[in-house]
């Protein structure tokens, strides 16, 4: 299936690994050219060399941290013309209300939640005066089914899919397509991490991490390829009239029956 993706010039940021790397490889096997931003150096570098290794030119990769107050000006400067907008960057501990203190919280979401909104604000005109693009923002299924113990997450996903549904229902007014997809846990070492913190909390022992994902759907974590290709293909032109909505992609857990 041709999706209609050759040439197109696609922003992708945290995409030095785990899903958005995934995602970046995904475009570029499409035919796109994908432009890397992330804010560590050494998984940039890493991630250059999973697309030589992949049989694919090498990416263009900024070093740029999204968190700073004026980044999104940055690199709208060094990139001030795409196609596409994949938002990813992110990485908000887990924890409860009283685990997670002000200042974590706030330099998570100076990441994950302004960072998308400051650059969808610095491209989305961009677009809409060409009456052309795309934007599709990588949430979060903590913000359609909140947990206590990620209380951070949660609600900065909800206002998250609440800021995608508002301007992209707007936006189509202009030719502007603007969508999210909330993925279910999904296979990384960040989230290796978090079920590790979970296992020494509810079975005293952060090795036992993989007892708890028999919970999940299939007894297992949803794979980084399995959001990547529909992150592309919902982007495509092959899903013209998508546009205001998330996607919520966890395996049917959020409505599965338990217990007898």
């Amino acid at each position: 299936m041709d999706l209609q993706l050759k040439d197109k010039q696609v922003l992708i940021t945290g995409s030095s690994r785990g899903i958005g790397l995934t995602i970046a490889l995904a475009f570029a096997r499409e035919g796109a050219r994908p432009v890397l931003v992330a804010r560590d150096r050494g998984n940039l570098e890493k991630a250059e060399q999973a697309f030589v290794q992949a049989g694919l030119a090498k990416p263009q990769a900024l070093l740029v941290d999204l968190s700073r107050s004026g980044s999104a000006d940055e690199l709208r400067g060094l990139v001030p013309d795409i196609d596409i907008l994949v938002n990813n960057a992110g990485a908000i501990p887990g924890g409860n209300l009283q685990e997670v203190s002000e200042a974590r919280w706030r330099d998570a979401w100076e990441l994950k939640v302004f960072g998308y909104i400051n650059l969808i604000r610095a491209y989305l005109p961009m677009m809409q005066a060409r009456r052309q693009g795309v934007i599709c923002n990588i949430i979060g299924m903590a913000g359609a089914a909140p947990r206590a113990d990620y209380i951070c997450g949660a609600t900065g996903n909800a206002a998250l899919m609440a800021f995608t549904c508002a301007v992209g229902g707007d936006s189509m007014k202009h030719g502007v397509r603007v969508f999210g997809i909330n993925p279910s846990p999904t296979r990384s070492d960040r989230m290796q991490g978090m079920l590790e913190q979970q296992a020494i909390s509810r079975l005293g022992d952060a090795s036992r991490w993989a007892e708890l994902t028999g919970k999940f759907p299939l007894g297992r974590l949803a794979e980084p390829a399995e959001m990547a290709q529909l992150a592309v293909f919902c982007a495509s032109p092959l899903c013209g009239y998508l546009s205001g909505s998330v996607i919520n992609v966890d395996g049917g857990q959020m409505f599965a029956t338990t217990g007898s």
